[in-house]
């Protein structure tokens, strides 16, 4: 299973807007370049500021980009506006809901508690990060990561779940209400900008 194993705050620190809600990420300090000049700055011409914005949705669902070009091909081919089917698919990755639940601080963290077999999708276990999960879908934990879980949800103390996941926190489980809508992403992204940019 390929992974990106380098440094995660140079991720942030490379698109300008922090790729995780940890506060090592979203510290301004963190996200300005270091050294005694700093990085000055340079104005993006059109293709710039488009691998820009594809580098940035990259990085936030960690995924690599020869399967990222496998979501935007595969989002191309379906029915509606290629932006907002991409955006929706990698929504509902099962490493993404684990991470919007608020079961993890990062998409990092949420990868491993799938890959090691802790959640199961509608009662059987599946450790594929890119899980594609659907409308109607429940999730759970084994109870040997309800402990590592509970943790996590402390120190994310006022996490918001998006309204497409019914969560119930006591027992750690979640259901698929309905598609995510692109309203309901929460970052700024212009998904437009990453159709134009593998054209």
């Amino acid at each position: 299973m390929a992974r990106y194993i380098g440094p995660k705050v140079k991720l942030s620190r490379r698109v300008g807007v922090p790729i995780a809600d940890s506060p090592k990420h979203t510290s301004k300090r963190q996200l300005t370049y270091p050294g005694v000049h700093g990085f000055r700055g340079r104005r993006l011409r059109d293709y710039g500021v488009r691998l820009n914005e594809k580098q940035k949705v990259r990085f936030h669902y960690s995924v690599l980009e020869k399967q990222f070009r496998r979501y935007v091909a595969e989002a191309s081919r379906a029915k509606g506006n290629t932006g907002e089917v991409l955006m929706r698919l990698l929504e509902r990755r099962l490493d993404n809901v684990v991470r919007r639940m608020g079961l993890a601080r990062s998409v990092w963290a949420a990868r491993q508690i799938v890959a090691h077999g802790h959640v199961l999708v509608n009662g059987r276990k599946t450790d594929r990060p890119s899980y594609g999960v659907d409308v109607n879908d429940v999730i759970t934990l084994k109870p040997r990561a309800h402990k590592l879980v509970r943790e996590a949800m402390e120190s994310m103390a006022g996490h918001e779940v998006p309204q497409w996941i019914d969560f119930n926190p006591s027992e750690l489980t979640g259901k698929i209400v309905a598609l995510p809508t692109s309203d309901q992403i929460p970052f700024d992204v212009n998904p437009n900008l990453i159709v134009e940019f593998y054209r």
